[in-house]
């Protein structure tokens, strides 16, 4: 289990590594109400797929906001684990 995190103002991306699949869960998101609607959670979720990428891993979006992500941000779908087999 890993996490995320911008300290400054708590917000954190909890995840869980299975090096042997090869797969990142990324399980959830919390930013603290005050620092809510700036863009915190949007800037972890992009930490952890650029991690993905460059360590070629694929994400389990376990977390409700990933799909958020996803649908502002495309590009990162062919990071995502293939749930339709």
């Amino acid at each position: 289990e890993g996490l995320f995190s911008i300290d400054a103002c708590n917000a954190i991306l909890e995840y869980q590594l299975d090096e042997a699949s090869k797969t990142l869960d990324l399980q959830h998101t919390f930013t603290p109400p005050e620092h809510r609607g700036k863009g915190l959670a949007e800037k972890l979720v992009g930490a952890a797929f650029a991690y993905a990428s460059s360590n070629s891993l694929k994400v389990i979006p376990t977390c409700s906001y990933i799909h958020t992500y996803l649908k502002r941000h495309p590009e990162h779908e062919q990071h995502v684990v293939d749930t339709a087999q």
